[in-house]
C-alpha cells in the first residue's frame, strides 16, 4: 500500500504553502489586523473541498500549511466543527457577539457563549487541530535551523555544537511522527473508519505537545533574540499552546486512549 500523498494532494498543499506565504509572509505586522481573505478562500474552493471530489485529507493539508503561515482567520473552526467551536462556555468563530475574554493567542479571541450549547467534541476537530501543529513545528524548526546555520560562536555556526544540533534533530523527528499521526488521523475522518475516534485523539495529543515542544525548542536555539517580541517565534508559541490546551489537555486524551487499548 502506497502511503505517500498523491500528485493532487502534493499540488495542492505546494499551491497552499504559496499562496498563504504571498499574503501573509513573516515580516507581516503582527500587531495590527490582519484580513482573513474570506472570499478568496471561497474562490479557491477551500471552503467547500468536497465539492472538487476531495475530502477531509485535502482539508487537513490545507490546514496543516495555515499553521505554517500561521492564518489569522477561522478556517480551522469552518473545517472542524462547522464554522463555530464552542467548549465550556466559550465560543470561537461564527458570528458569536458575547463578551471578548483573553486567550492565550490573540489572533483567536475566545467569546462567551451567550446561549451555551455545551461542549463541542468531535474526532473532526481534534485531527484539524493535530494538522495545523504539523504546521507549526515544521516552520518553528526550518526558523532554529536557520539561524543554527547562520548564527556564530567561536567562530564556527552554533549548529555544529551538540547542545544546539541535537535540540534540532528531536524536533525533526517528533515532527515527522506527528505528520504520520495527523495524516492517519484525516484519513480516518474522511473514510470513516472505525479508528477515528481514537485516531484523532492520539494526534490531538501527540501533535499538540510536538507543536509546544517544537517551539520551545526553537526559542533556546534563538537564544536571546528568541525570548524577545521582536521575533516572531512568540506568536507561533501562543498559537500552539492554544491548541493543546483547547478541547482538553493532553492527560484527557490520554486516559480515553489508555481505556481503549486496555478494554
Amino acid at each position: 500500500m502506497d502511503f505517500a500523498l498523491n500528485e493532487i494532494q502534493q499540488e495542492l498543499k505546494t499551491q497552499a504553502r504559496a499562496w498563504l506565504g504571498e499574503r501573509y509572509p513573516l515580516d507581516r505586522d503582527w500587531d495590527g489586523p490582519q484580513d482573513d481573505r474570506w472570499s478568496e478562500l471561497a474562490e479557491l474552493g477551500w471552503l467547500d473541498v468536497a465539492e472538487a471530489d476531495l475530502g477531509f485529507v485535502e482539508e487537513a493539508l490545507i490546514l496543516e500549511e495555515m499553521g505554517y503561515a500561521m492564518y489569522p482567520g477561522a478556517y480551522l473552526a469552518h473545517v472542524g466543527a462547522g464554522g463555530r467551536i464552542e467548549l465550556n462556555g466559550f465560543v470561537w468563530g461564527g458570528d458569536e457577539s458575547g463578551e471578548l475574554v483573553e486567550s492565550v493567542d490573540p489572533s483567536r479571541p475566545l467569546r462567551r457563549a451567550s446561549s451555551p450549547n455545551g461542549a463541542r467534541e468531535t474526532p473532526r476537530l481534534r485531527a484539524a487541530m493535530a494538522a495545523e501543529c504539523v504546521g507549526i513545528a515544521q516552520r518553528v524548526l526550518e526558523l532554529g535551523i536557520e539561524h543554527a546555520k547562520t548564527r556564530e560562536q567561536f567562530g564556527k555556526p552554533i549548529g555544529t555544537y551538540q547542545a544546539v544540533s541535537h535540540q534540532l534533530s528531536n524536533t525533526y523527528v517528533e515532527t515527522e511522527l506527528a505528520r504520520s499521526l495527523a495524516y492517519w488521523a484525516a484519513w480516518c475522518v474522511a473514510e470513516g473508519d472505525d479508528q477515528a475516534d481514537i485516531a484523532c485523539a492520539a494526534a490531538k495529543v501527540y501533535c499538540g505537545d510536538t507543536a509546544v515542544a517544537a517551539c520551545e525548542r526553537s526559542i533556546q536555539v534563538h537564544g536571546g533574540i528568541g525570548f524577545t517580541w521582536e521575533h516572531v517565534l512568540h506568536v507561533y508559541y501562543k498559537r500552539a499552546l492554544w491548541i493543546q490546551a483547547f478541547d482538553g489537555y493532553p492527560s484527557k486524551h490520554r486516559a480515553k486512549i489508555a481505556a481503549f487499548l486496555l478494554d
